[in-house]
């Protein structure tokens, strides 16, 4: 069946019966930012020192003393938030162009959740190196560089490369925000449980750059064993299809050392995380251990349904915000870069990840429950306690500058 197309001007105000309404295309509209000053030019005087011939003050002490560009410029509290468009959730690979409305939205939250200002770049090109080239040339313009929906494997060598490269903090959130979040959701599932995350045998369904990135921050955080799957069955040493990414990582994960499907590796398994799409039937998930854990993050349909999993399940999340236990990148990506800004952190370290999911999990506190192992992205507490871990972590770690 063809896709329905959705009219684009149906809310100009000229659609008929055949033409509803859609509240998404009016939204966008224009999109949705804009740059704002933040001193006025109200007269000459404000033109004067805004621009010419005040402004040159400010470029030849920055001229002289290149560190001040941070305290003169809006670098300091500035993100680049770059795609290609090949990987965006969802959708697939739809382009730099149609990734837009993404990064759009992905600029508003860091200004509204963390209050960092965030600028959207949809580069043209698909290329590695013309990646990698392209962000360093721009990088001065910037405090930052969130690296957002680039497929693997190319995400993780652009990921490497510009962090060895640069001197500013470069995160790919589709990695490393899905993982701190979970993280910290499992801690939480883990201590209503009673156990501890080294208690806990995990199965991850997808070895993309989020489930890549989920199984060496489990390891890092102090997991009992964690095993991979992709398409076609459990990450294993055995294998000789793999490429190197998912070579490393047969070597890292899998202590069980488990072969086959999934399903089978879910019988007995205290977690299973869902980040590839598909569905794990039913008898796959009673097969698990009492007090088990799952977390389908798929969207829009979860890899277990909410109803499905509670039937087996201890603690049960997704990524929709119709369900509790919301897994949610908003929660991290604001507050690690705020934090990561405000210390003029040279990198993000995995200690700052690690602290930043710490942090989000012990936001929930005392009112920690089956429905509540996880804090609303509205939680306003959230960023705050984000950011002030991340920023005493990057001290500790020696990567602040100031």
């Amino acid at each position: 069946m063809a896709a329905e197309i959705v009219n684009p001007r149906s809310d100009a105000g000229t659609h008929g019966a055949d033409e509803p309404f859609d509240p998404a295309f009016a939204l966008h509209r224009g999109g949705k930012m804009a740059v704002q000053a933040t001193v006025p030019v109200r007269d000459k005087d404000d033109l004067s020192l805004a621009y010419t011939p005040g402004v040159a003050k400010v470029c030849s002490a920055i001229a002289e003393q290149p560190e001040l560009v941070h305290d003169y410029t809006w670098t300091s509290n500035v993100v680049a938030v770059v795609t290609d468009g090949t990987a965006v959730l969802g959708l697939g690979d739809i382009g730099p162009s149609a990734s837009l409305p993404v990064m759009e939205g992905k600029a508003i939250l860091f200004k509204q959740f963390g209050g960092v200002d965030a600028v959207p770049l949809a580069l043209d090109t698909t290329s590695v190196d013309e990646i990698v080239e392209t962000v360093k040339r721009l990088a001065p313009s910037f405090g930052g560089v969130n690296l957002e929906d680039i497929s693997a494997p190319r995400c993780f060598e652009i990921e490497k490369r510009l962090q060895e490269e640069l001197d500013i903090p470069v995160f790919h959130d589709d990695q490393h925000g899905t993982a701190i979040v979970t993280l910290a959701a499992l801690r939480n599932a883990a201590k209503l449980t009673n156990r501890t995350l080294g208690d806990l045998r995990a199965v991850i369904s997808g070895a993309g750059a989020a489930g890549v990135a989920i199984a060496k921050f489990l390891l890092e955080a102090g997991i009992g064993d964690v095993s991979v799957a992709d398409r076609k069955g459990i990450v294993s040493r055995d294998r000789d299809d793999l490429t190197p990414v998912k070579r490393e990582l047969a070597e890292l994960t899998n202590k069980a050392n488990l072969s086959g499907s999934l399903e089978s590796a879910l019988a007995g398994a205290d977690v299973f995380i869902g980040v590839s799409g598909g569905t794990v039937p039913e008898p796959a998930v009673a097969s698990m251990a009492p007090d088990s854990f799952v977390f389908a993050m798929a969207n829009p349909n979860p890899e277990v349904h909410p109803d499905v999993a509670h039937k087996y399940a201890a603690v049960v999340a997704t990524g929709r915000s119709d369900f509790p236990n919301q897994i949610n990148n908003v929660l991290a990506f604001p507050g690690i870069f705020a934090g990561a800004l405000q210390v003029r952190a040279s990198r993000i370290t995995e200690g700052m990840k690690i602290a930043a999911a710490d942090a989000l999990a012990g936001v929930v506190g005392d009112d920690l429950s089956a429905e509540y192992v996880i804090p609303s992205p509205f939680d306003e507490r959230v960023a705050p306690a984000v950011t002030a871990a991340v920023a005493a972590a990057a001290r500790a770690e020696g990567v602040a500058r100031r």
